[in-house]
């Protein structure tokens, strides 16, 4: 992520104060109005589907010139389709309940006096994302719907493409009647590094980083404010001897179908030492027959000379591309030993038929999600539910796992007393 650094630049304040006011506004708007706003984004992004793209081809083409990682370009590239996805996303973020003013039963009670937990926004949130133009305007939705402001700081490789969606965004807004400042766009122009935004701990109350974990980290070691961190790959499946070798094959391929970012794709396999030669012998031939790259570690390497062998710092990070690595374990206890100490903590999964196991592997495996003989692939806008989710999160803190609505939103103790002292 290409940003400039000038740290007393001004900008950055002034947009964190402006989104600060607007949340005090917001966090006490009428649930019916922000949903009114989010279908009014929507409708905004579908009429301009055409500038959109335009502005989009323009940061295609800079970044190109620039060499930019092909990676990139893929998260960076927008289509109808993505939009259409963006869009249809907004929508139904503004036809879901008001996800604020739930009441819920407190456990501290006091004497002649009721108390009660109600949910509420958290005011400001920074949203900083490499690329993926379109995730700007889904987590817009996210916060409006929850009464926060949002600011949005885009990757200079997407900067045209984050001021259009921005621009349009904001006119939705307005044109609605909340106030301007609930969604601000810090672009490269301002001279503003990734730092200024995340130490306006005064203004800000999360930090969302979302892209590749250098800048996630980046985030988490500079940030004055409360972070939210994000994880995408570096997933890993224990393939058990009580197993079938098809379910193997489905979880991987459909793990990586998601597009354009591959949150929960498996890259790491780990197979019981017993396993049939044949039967790995097959899975990775179907798997280099669909493009992808295999690699082992030094004992499959040398069973099997066509793998490439992994290096060690490989285990711990994500590839992000259609590469997948093999490990000979000794046991489902070593392999949940191994996930725990390598893997990005958001998702992991077990293929066996032992119902012993699958229960050893989801207590054992301390990441925010299991899949047990199913494929981890995420979904934003999963066609069953009434949720609607931004990404992962693999920290233990704030709201881990699925980062949906009610992750935006902090609990506020009420106590009634009835008038008497």
């Amino acid at each position: 992520m290409t940003v400039e650094v000038l740290d007393d630049y001004p900008e950055p304040i002034t947009s964190a104060q402006r989104a600060y006011h607007a949340s005090l506004k917001l966090g006490i708007t009428k649930g019916a109005d922000r949903s009114r706003a989010v279908l009014a984004m929507a409708q905004a992004i579908e009429r301009s589907f055409d500038d959109i793209l335009e502005a989009n081809t323009l940061d295609l083409e800079a970044s190109r010139e620039m060499a930019v990682p092909e990676l990139i370009l893929d998260w960076l590239k927008l289509t109808p389709t993505r939009l259409e996805m963006t869009v249809d996303i907004l929508q139904r973020l503004g036809e879901l309940s008001d996800p604020l003013r739930r009441v819920r039963t407190a456990d501290y009670q006091l004497e002649d006096s009721q108390s009660y937990t109600q949910l509420m926004p958290l005011g400001v949130i920074g949203f900083i994302y490499e690329a993926f133009p379109d995730l700007g305007a889904i987590a817009a939705g996210f916060c409006i719907k929850t009464g926060n402001s949002i600011i949005l700081k885009g990757s200079t490789e997407a900067s045209h493409s984050n001021a259009v969606i921005a621009e349009v965004l904001q006119s939705a807004i307005a044109q609605v009647g909340l106030a301007p400042g609930c969604l601000e766009l810090i672009t490269a122009e301002h001279g503003a590094s990734v730092r200024d935004l995340i130490t306006q701990d005064q203004y800000v109350n999360l930090v969302i980083p979302y892209g590749r974990s250098s800048l996630v980290q980046q985030v988490v070691r500079q940030s004055t404010c409360p972070v939210l961190k994000s994880a995408m790959g570096n997933c890993y499946l224990y393939w058990s001897l009580n197993s079938s070798l098809e379910m193997v094959r489905w979880m991987i391929l459909n793990s990586h179908q998601s597009e354009p970012d591959q949150v929960n794709a498996i890259e790491k396999v780990l197979i019981h030492r017993q396993a049939l030669p044949s039967s790995l012998a097959v899975l990775w031939n179907s798997l280099m027959e669909k493009g992808f790259e295999i690699k082992g570690d030094a004992e499959l390497v040398e069973a099997f000379p066509q793998l490439q062998l992994v290096k060690e710092s490989e285990w711990g990070n994500p590839y992000l591309t259609r590469t997948v690595a093999f490990k000979l374990v000794d046991s489902l206890e070593a392999a949940i030993a191994w996930i725990n100490e390598h893997s990005s903590g958001h998702a992991d999964s077990i293929v066996t038929e032992s119902y012993q196991e699958s229960r050893q592997f989801a207590l054992g495996v301390t990441s925010a999600s299991t899949y047990i003989n199913t494929s981890p692939r995420f979904s934003r806008n999963p066609s069953r539910g009434d949720s609607v989710f931004l990404g992962m999160s693999n920290q233990k803190g704030h709201r881990r796992g699925f980062i949906s609505l009610e992750t935006l939103t902090t609990v506020k103790h009420i106590v009634q007393g009835n008038g008497r002292f």
